[in-house]
C-alpha cells in the first residue's frame, strides 16, 4: 500500500493523530478512535451491500462488527489518481483469535451463531446478487483439476512435487466429481421445494471470511472485522470455513468437531438441509484444488517446498477427515 493514499484521509471529517502499517493496511488513531484504512478491490456494487449489511447488524445483533465511514461528500470509496480505490472502517486494538485455544475456538463459534441470526437483509434490497452456488463452483474446480491433470500427464521431465501430485490426482479428482454429482441432484430438489413454497422476504447472508484473523479480542469483548466478501448464501458457508481451519490444525479431531458444532448448534440449530450442505462442503477436496491450483496459476521453474509439505500434510491427514466426517455426518 502506497504512503501517499494516506493523503486521501484529508477527504474524512476525521482527525488523524497518528498512522501505523498494518497488515496492507494503514491504523490510523484518530479523534474517533481507531481506524483502518486499506484498499478495496471488490466492486461498487459490492461495497454498497456491506454497508447495508453492516448498518443492519448494528442495529441487531449483539456482536461488534466493524463499520464503514464515508467521506465527507458521503462517498464509501475514495480514489486516487492512479485509481486505485481505498475505504475506512472502524477497528479496535486487539489481538487474533488464538487457534490453539480450544476455549477462544469454541466462543468463536458461538459469536459466529449469534452473527448468523442477524445476517439477513430484506429480498428488496438494490443490488442482491445471485445467490452462490456450491455445485457450480465445484464443477468448475473440477474442470481445473483435469485440465491439471491433463497438463502433468504431457509433461516430459517432472520435478517430485509434479510427480507426487499427478500420483494424487486421480483419487482426489473422484472424490470431487463424486461431491459434485451428489450435490447437483440434491440442490435440484430443495430447489424444486422452494420454488414451489412462498417468497422469501428476507435473503440469508454469510460473512464470506471468517478466519482467525478477522475475530479480534479486544479490551471491550470480541470485534469482528473483514465483511468486504459478504455474499447471499447458506450461513454454513462460514461455519465451513471456519471448521476446516481448525480441524486441519487438530488433524480433525472427532471429539473438537462436536465440541465446536454443539457450540454453534446452542445458538443457532443447523436444519436438516443446513447440515447436508456443511457435509458436502466439508467433504469437497477443497485444500487439494487450492494446492493444484497454485501450482498450476505460478511459475513452474521454481517450486517451493512448502507446495509438497502442504501435500504431505493433506495425504496423512485423509483418513483421520474421512473418519470425522463419518462420525459426525454421515454415520453420527
Amino acid at each position: 500500500m502506497n504512503d501517499r493514499a494516506v493523503e486521501l484521509l484529508e477527504q474524512y471529517e476525521i482527525e488523524v493523530l497518528r498512522t501505523r502499517k498494518g497488515r496492507s493496511a494503514f491504523l490510523c488513531d484518530t479523534d474517533k478512535g481507531c481506524l483502518v484504512f486499506q484498499e478495496y478491490r471488490e466492486s461498487a456494487e459490492q461495497v454498497r451491500l456491506q454497508d447495508a449489511l453492516l448498518h443492519h447488524l448494528a442495529g441487531t445483533c449483539p456482536v461488534r462488527t466493524e463499520e464503514i465511514i464515508p467521506s465527507r461528500e458521503g462517498e464509501l470509496l475514495v480514489t486516487d489518481a492512479d485509481g486505485v480505490r481505498y475505504i475506512l472502517k472502524t477497528r479496535r486494538e486487539g489481538r487474533e483469535c488464538a487457534v490453539y485455544d480450544k476455549a477462544e475456538c469454541t466462543e468463536a463459534v458461538r459469536l459466529l451463531a449469534k452473527l448468523h441470526r442477524c445476517m439477513q437483509l430484506p429480498a428488496d434490497t438494490p443490488g442482491i446478487p445471485v445467490r452462490f452456488s456450491p455445485a457450480k463452483e465445484y464443477d468448475k474446480h473440477n474442470r481445473e483439476l483435469k485440465k491439471l491433470r491433463k497438463y502433468l500427464r504431457q509433461k516430459g521431465q517432472k520435478q517430485t512435487f509434479e510427480r507426487n501430485l499427478l500420483n494424487e490426482c486421480d483419487y482426489f479428482l473422484q472424490q470431487g466429481l463424486e461431491v459434485a454429482g451428489e450435490w447437483g441432484k440434491y440442490s435440484e430438489v430443495f430447489e424444486k421445494r422452494t420454488c414451489a413454497g412462498t417468497e422469501t422476504e428476507m435473503i440469508a447472508f454469510c460473512h464470506g471470511d471468517f478466519q482467525y484473523h478477522n475475530i479480534l479480542m479486544t479490551g471491550g469483548g470480541w470485534f469482528l472485522v473483514g465483511f468486504d466478501h459478504c455474499q447471499p448464501d447458506d450461513p454454513v458457508r462460514d461455519l465451513c470455513l471456519f471448521l476446516r481451519k481448525l480441524m486441519e490444525k487438530a488433524n480433525w479431531s472427532v471429539s473438537l468437531g462436536r465440541e465446536l458444532l454443539g457450540a454453534y448448534e446452542k445458538e443457532r440449530p443447523l436444519s436438516a438441509q443446513s447440515r447436508i450442505d456443511l457435509c458436502y462442503r466439508l467433504s469437497y477436496p477443497e485444500k487439494f484444488w487450492k494446492i493444484a491450483n497454485f501450482y498450476y496459476n505460478s511459475k513452474k521453474a521454481w517450486i517451493p517446498g512448502k507446495n509438497q509439505e502442504k501435500l504431505d500434510k493433506l495425504i496423512a491427514q485423509e483418513k483421520a477427515k474421512q473418519e470425522f466426517l463419518d462420525c459426525v455426518f454421515r454415520n453420527p
